[in-house]
């Protein structure tokens, strides 16, 4: 008796545990070669060399035109940079961090006399955040559903080209 409802209780468990929605997706299609980000459509595509697998609807920081200079500035960077870094652990879902500041995007800081700022990322949106509005502090957003896809596609290496 005490077997079966062991039994009983951790295929319950495990029914549950299947029930829940797991944020890490896999994929098995063509690499992803490139992103590309055109900041005034709002979009984002993922491409495997020039074929386009995926497009998507963006969110940048919250006054997005112009090439990012310093931190604070709430400017989306522009340019070629590469995705250096994956954290399962967002406080935004899951995130990519871009290689933003490059030693061009330092110097051009420093002759402001300020600092470039960093921490950029592709990442979702969040608890109660909007997917739509231009509201990060420079980086790409997309809905968590999206980044879920994103981040199983995109591999550390991959060139990121942002176009204004």
């Amino acid at each position: 008796m005490k077997f079966t409802r062991r039994g009983l209780g951790l295929a319950v468990l495990l029914a549950l545990a299947a029930c829940g929605h797991n944020k890490f997706r896999r994929y098995h299609g063509p690499e992803v070669t490139q992103i590309q980000v055109y900041k005034s459509q709002r979009v984002m595509l993922l491409l495997h060399d020039n074929k386009i697998l995926k497009s998507y609807k963006i969110a940048l920081g919250s006054d997005p035109v112009g090439p990012k200079r310093v931190e604070g500035d709430g400017k989306t960077p522009e340019g070629l940079y590469y995705i250096d870094g994956r954290n399962p652990n967002s406080a935004f879902h899951l995130s990519l961090r871009i290689s933003y500041p490059d030693p061009d995007d330092v110097k051009a800081a420093k002759a402001l006399h300020q600092k470039p700022g960093g921490d950029i990322y592709i990442h979702g949106i969040g608890e109660g955040d909007n997917e739509t509005a231009d509201w990060t502090n420079g980086c790409i957003a997309v809905s968590d559903r999206q980044m879920e896809d994103v981040y199983a596609m995109v591999k550390t290496g991959t060139p990121i080209f942002i176009m204004p």
